[in-house]
């Protein structure tokens, strides 16, 4: 056995290469066992019976047929590890099959010398590589490579030399197969070997026809698989179909014909299979709802000789179909027949008033005690004609009055103050509760219906209502995450005013209304909306020129103020029922 190692000359090497030959091809016998290989010069080990011999040269090679004739291991920049094969044609049909940290590289009829058979340990150069193998199988010959760990390859044929580049991996987020980067540098290539490679790399079997034919060259630097694929099934008119693990390659023409047989074939099928009936109980849908789906041209559940009848007293389905047809068809019923969540709808309308009113009157007037009036302020009469100013306070709360002055003829002046200050708080919560079931409109209403009459232009009358309710519509929507869409319209109505119109007296409504949609999660409460109402009046009764008088106006009119406020809020809470499987 003889090993040479030299120095690499090529620009940019690291300046490491191993040339490997070896002689005596009966020592290859026993099991052949790796050598280190150190930094310098890696050592080769062989049987302790028969010594190494190191020479120069490898035995001439024959060339009359396909042969491998040299071996040369090298080590580039950055750790790359380059293995070039030297061949004596550039035909020879390979195949490369990567299993985890090992690539097995086998060249399909082609001669490999004994000069050439070893088991070479290059663990210490600073490659990805720890040890390179040959070794024939049956007319082939094989070259097993076996890493320190994962590492990216990339094989090229220049002329007839066959070079195989190894890498450590490039960490990349990878979402499935087809995604993993690939390079490719070949001349002239078989374009049947050229898919065989891009199968292994993907570990996917291979099936082309034989109408793909014909020869490519191509470089491709890290591009995903399934680009890599695409880009050579388009420049050859190929077309390619996946079955499982099975990638099948033809002419696009070949394949879309082969296709539409086989679906003519499955209908000429279908129309000779014999005719099958079977009752299908519907659960929770309605029977006519998924018979009405099973009818829509749309559907192809149905074969052109298949028909669906329901039974609405047993809510059941009778198919009448071919057998696959009525598996396909209960596959559809157990997805759609399935019960219904329901929601809890519960809104909450919160109205808070509250109303302060102050009031202050003033009553002036002249009394004669002659007619039986009291001293002082009293119930005394007055003459027809007296002066009097009468602005009190409507229903007051407290009244004060006095004499004012005696007048020169024995009359009195009074004074008669009144006041009022009221003060109102109130809060109304109405709370209605619905349940509905998922994707269904639902309402509830809760109120009275005014009745009023109505003149028609002819002078007939018709007594006509209106609503003042309080009234909750939903339709739900429950979510995958369990949460719940609501499309949601809440009213509350109250009487208003009642007003003359030119054919009678009629009522007014005074509404509060809102419409949205919203999203929820399930039992959370969301406020929907608020109005917020402010309203000041100040009235103002006076005597004519006598209350404009500053100071001593207030004494000649009547004041009257009201702050009223008014708000109310929506507050909305969805209650997904959860119901035993």
């Amino acid at each position: 056995m003889v090993l040479v190692f030299v120095e690499s000359d090529e620009p940019g090497d690291a300046g490491q290469t191993a040339a490997v030959t070896t002689t005596e091809p009966e020592q290859m016998a026993a099991e052949p066992e790796p050598v280190a290989a150190t930094e310098p010069a890696p050592e080769r080990r062989a049987a302790p019976q028969e010594p190494a011999k190191v020479v120069t040269s490898a035995a001439a090679p024959n060339l009359d047929e396909p042969s491998v004739t040299d071996i040369n291991f090298t080590r580039l920049p950055d750790d790359v590890a380059l293995l070039r094969l030297q061949l004596t044609d550039q035909s020879i049909e390979h195949e490369a099959r990567v299993r985890g940290n090992r690539l097995e590289l086998t060249l399909y009829d082609t001669e490999i010398s004994d000069d050439l058979l070893y088991v070479l340990d290059v663990s210490q150069f600073a490659t990805p590589i720890a040890h390179i193998e040959t070794f024939r199988e049956g007319d082939d010959a094989v070259i097993t490579i076996t890493g320190k760990d994962d590492f990216r390859h990339q094989l090229e044929q220049i002329d007839d030399s066959l070079n195989l580049k190894f890498s450590k991996p490039i960490e990349v987020v990878e979402n499935d197969g087809s995604q993993r980067p690939i390079s490719l540098n070949f001349q002239n290539v078989p374009v049947r070997q050229l898919l065989q490679i891009l199968a292994n790399e993907n570990d996917l079997n291979l099936v082309a026809s034989e109408s793909v034919t014909g020869n490519i060259t191509l470089r491709l630097e890290n591009v995903p698989w399934q680009r890599a694929l695409n880009t050579i099934l388009r420049v050859k008119g190929l077309s390619s179909r996946m079955d499982s693990n099975i990638l099948i390659v033809a002419p696009a023409d070949e394949l879309a014909e082969r296709e539409a047989q086989e679906l003519e074939a499955r209908q000429r099928l279908s129309q000779l299979a014999p005719l099958e009936s079977t009752y299908i109980q519907i659960n929770y849908a309605k029977a006519a709802d998924i018979a009405a789906i099973l009818r829509t041209e749309s559907s192809d559940l149905l074969s052109e000789r298949g028909a669906v009848t329901v039974d609405e007293r047993t809510n059941t389905l009778l198919v009448r179909d071919t057998p696959r047809q009525i598996e396909e068809v209960e596959d559809m019923v157990e997805v759609l027949d399935v019960a219904v969540k329901q929601v809890v709808i519960e809104a909450r309308m919160v109205t808070v008033r509250d109303n302060i009113s102050d009031e202050l009157g003033i009553n002036w007037g002249i009394t004669n005690p002659s007619m039986g009036g009291p001293d002082f302020f009293g119930s005394g009469t007055e003459n027809s004609g007296d002066f009097n100013v009468n602005l009190p306070v409507s229903n007051p709360a407290a009244t004060i009055g006095f004499q004012v002055a005696k007048l020169a003829d024995g009359r009195l002046l009074d004074l008669e103050l009144s006041a009022l200050e009221r003060e109102n708080k109130g809060e109304v919560i109405a709370s209605p509760r619905i349940t509905t079931a998922n994707q269904k409109k639902a309402y509830i209403e809760q109120g009275t219906e005014i009745p009023y009459v109505e003149s028609a232009s002819s002078g007939a009358t018709s007594v006509q209502f209106k609503k003042a309710v309080l009234g909750l519509e939903v339709t739900p929507q429950i979510t995958p995450d369990n949460r719940v869409i609501m499309d949601l319209v809440i009213t509350q109505n109250t009487r208003g005013e009642t007003v003359s119109t030119p054919t009678g007296p009629a009522v007014s409504i005074d509404t509060q209304e809102i419409g949205t949609q919203v999203l929820v999660e399930n039992g959370e409460t969301i406020v929907l909306g608020g109005i917020y109402q402010q309203q000041i009046l100040n009235d103002i009764t006076k005597v004519p020129i006598l209350g404009d008088i500053p100071y001593v106006g207030v004494l000649f009119r009547n004041d009257s103020q009201i702050h009223e406020k008014r708000e109310l809020l929506i507050f909305v809470t969805p209650r997904i029922v959860m119901t035993k499987p």
